[in-house]
């Protein structure tokens, strides 16, 4: 099975028929018989704006959506943060129209099952499963499993994190101290006395909405058990029906420096995916490249980096997003992103770790890799806004050698992984 994978697309406007380094794109993905993105955006019309967004309420139309079939794309996932930018009504309208685009679409879905069920396509090379989940979304966008008595919730097949805390222990007691004397706990206490709210475990101490416990210094994110189970036999699941099974995952949870480092839980659940089945896994998210590594002779990547950013060309915006950076709605759009962008000088697409990425193109057969490259990709650093955000091959080799001196892992300057 040939794969070729890249990451975010936080596409708004429509391709340019055709911009310069297009077609150099899309013959490299179209060597994959999967062909992969992750959807960074809503696709949806009359639809209302959630109260809160991923981070910049995306939505684009179906038309700029079909365009992605140009670059010959033929799998997406939009279980991500901004799944539910425009509520259930949105989300909904975007399962039908990433549907009726021709995308085979995976880790969302009108109730728990749906969203958490394996997605199969038939290729020349064999029949692939696709599973996808995500770390980050907004809060309620958790698929709910239907019941006796209720339908299902809409939403996306979820990976809850819980974030705890590790102090020392004159640390411990003094939160301890500060929560009693400011009563800092008073109203969550109240809950647990008349069973709104479960206990702390074993061990822990709530302080606000922060979990403490007793160990050396760090910040660790703990997995929900109950969706590792569930994932887990999902994969079982597309062992069993397909020759290929892939993992998508949607992560920007930051632990440790940088966004660049990748959080201890995402390693352990991919090496678990692999270890109950899964022949790559598939991640995306933090908007850059994280590492990539060989685990049990199987590619996983923590992040491809963005392949489409277009957060700024967002035509129309809901109110929350002017009152949230305080502009007036008759101020326009510019003046939001203005404010943002406190006047044009920060933001991902002023950031080149932003714009720079690869495309994945690897080959494995039942359960090895045979082979292994990346195409390194630019999106314009620097370039005017109206053309900033698409896609080209790198001219320099400097993506490559970053790539690989974070991942360990010798990368060519044709971008061939010796294995």
């Amino acid at each position: 099975m040939k794969i070729t994978a890249v990451g975010d697309c936080a596409i708004q406007k429509n391709l340019p028929r055709y911009y310069d380094g297009f077609d150099e794109i899309k013959n490299y993905i179209c060597r994959g018989d999967i062909r992969f993105f992750n959807l960074e955006t809503t696709v949806c019309e009359d639809c209302y704006p959630a109260k809160y967004s991923g981070g910049t309420w995306l939505r684009t139309e179906k038309n700029v959506i079909s365009d992605l079939k140009d670059f010959g794309f033929n799998v997406t996932t939009t279980a991500n943060n901004h799944c539910m930018d425009f509520a259930v009504n949105g989300f909904l309208q975007t399962l039908e129209n990433v549907k009726s685009a021709g995308f085979l679409n995976s880790g969302a879905g009108r109730n728990l099952a749906e969203a958490s069920r394996p997605s199969y396509i038939n290729t020349p090379s064999g029949r692939a499963a696709v599973i996808s989940c995500t770390a980050d979304f907004s809060p309620g966008a958790e698929a709910g499993e239907q019941s006796r008595d209720f339908i299902g919730r809409p939403g996306i097949n979820s990976l809850g994190i819980k974030e705890v805390v590790y102090v020392r222990n004159d640390d411990l007691k003094a939160l301890n101290e500060i929560a009693d004397k400011t009563k800092l706990n008073a109203e969550m206490l109240d809950d647990q006395k008349y069973g709104y709210l479960l206990p702390p475990e074993e061990g822990e101490v709530r302080f606000g909405n922060m979990i403490f416990r007793l160990g050396e210094p760090k910040v660790l994110s703990e997995v929900s058990k109950t969706d590792l189970k569930r994932i887990k036999t999902a994969i079982r699941d597309a062992k069993f029906q397909a020759d290929t099974v892939l993992v998508s995952v949607h992560s920007h949870c930051f632990e440790g420096e940088t966004l660049e480092t990748t959080p201890e839980f995402l390693k352990d659940f991919a090496h678990m995916c692999i270890d109950e089945g899964a022949h790559a896994v598939i991640g995306h998210g933090p908007h850059l490249l994280r590492p990539f590594e060989i685990y049990n002779g199987l590619p996983i990547f923590y992040s491809l980096g963005d392949f489409i950013l277009h957060l700024e060309n967002c035509k129309i915006i809901p109110y929350d997003f002017y009152q949230k950076y305080g502009v007036a709605p008759e101020e326009g759009v510019y003046e939001v992103f203005k404010s943002r962008t406190r006047d044009f000088t920060i933001g991902l697409q002023r950031n080149r770790a932003m714009t720079e990425s690869v495309i994945a193109f690897f080959e494995i057969e039942d359960r090895e890799l045979k082979s292994l490259e990346f195409m390194p990709v630019e999106l314009g650093f620097g370039m005017k806004h109206s053309s900033f955000g698409w896609p080209r091959k790198a001219t320099e080799n400097s993506i490559l050698s970053r790539f690989s001196e974070m991942s360990k892992i010798n990368i060519s300057e044709n971008g061939k992984v010796q294995l």
